[in-house]
């Protein structure tokens, strides 16, 4: 029994002399990763800050910003581990690691697919130049302006103050009207005269009243008036102009006004918009006395 302890005990006492000869012959290394390291982290913030600056004038939300900056910094900072680790001999530690982050990594990958896609189209939105916060887009059956782009949803406001929040996912594989890249927008009215009206003068009139009540309709000739059909009460045209705008809702204030002016000019000028009416004809030709014996001999 005494000879047993004896020698687990050499055998422990030159285990750890062999641990403190490694680690006397390590030292070097220990403090080259331990700057490494170091170095890592001061680099990580100093990386992060610089892709802030760049990103600035490019992206104006905050959260796509500190996104940004904090992946960076990770990516500094993982990158410096491996640089240690390497440093360190530990060849076998860095492989069971990048297999373990890959294994995790895919793990989690598959269970937050759709998040995943959120955030990447979130960061592709983010650097359009043709989306920005404050247009006024038209996408998936809504309008209204855009509110705020995050790593998750695309938020609008429509005309009646009502906010959607949109999956970026959904924007980035959905078609996009954006009404503000453009300064000028097309106005379409449609209506109809009564078949007795002088065409050429209701034409005339519209436009000269477009012309008038628009500053950015030079001439009368710049509003394009066609006749498109006989229609059942009224012969009616499409009238068309184009405006300063950039969103929705002033072409809509453009298009009422537009109507409210036509309307009066039309009074004035005696033109009648016609509307449908419904005739009812009772063709009875049964007598009241006639009727009254029916009934009468109903009663019997």
């Amino acid at each position: 029994m005494k000879d047993q302890f004896n020698t687990a005990l050499g055998n422990l006492i030159d285990k750890l002399g062999g641990w403190f000869n490694a680690i006397i012959e390590n030292i070097p290394n220990f403090i080259l990763a331990i700057l490494v390291m170091i170095c890592s982290y001061f680099g990580a913030k100093y990386v992060s800050r610089l892709v802030r600056k760049l990103v600035e004038n490019r992206i104006e939300q905050d959260s796509i910003k500190n996104a940004l900056s904090r992946v960076i910094a990770v990516l500094v900072v993982a990158l410096g581990l491996f640089i240690a680790l390497g440093v360190l001999n530990l060849g076998k530690a860095l492989t069971s690691l990048l297999a373990g982050a890959g294994v995790v990594g895919l793990a989690i990958g598959l269970a937050l697919q759709g998040t995943i896609a959120n955030t990447f189209a979130g960061l592709v939105l983010s650097f359009r130049k043709k989306i920005q916060i404050g247009n006024w887009v038209e996408t998936t059956g809504y309008s209204g302006e855009v509110m705020d782009i995050n790593l998750k949803d695309f938020t609008l406001k429509e005309a009646d103050n009502n906010i959607v929040i949109i999956p970026n996912k959904t924007i980035l594989e959905n078609p996009l009207k954006n009404y503000s890249l453009t300064t000028k927008m097309r106005i379409f009215l449609e209506c109809g005269v009564g078949y007795e009206s002088d065409l050429e003068e209701v034409q005339r009139i519209t436009q000269e009243t477009i012309a008038k009540t628009f500053d950015q309709v030079k001439s009368p000739e710049d509003v394009e008036f066609y006749y498109t059909e006989f229609g059942d009460s009224s012969i009616n045209y499409l009238c068309r102009f184009w405006i300063d705008a950039e969103s929705m809702l002033e072409k809509l204030r453009a298009k009422t006004k537009a109507i409210i002016e036509i309307k009066k000019a039309y009074d004035a000028a005696g033109i009648n918009i016609p509307f449908p009416i419904r005739t009812l004809e009772f063709n009875n030709k049964l007598d009241i006395k006639d009727s009254k014996s029916v009934d009468s001999g109903d009663k019997q």
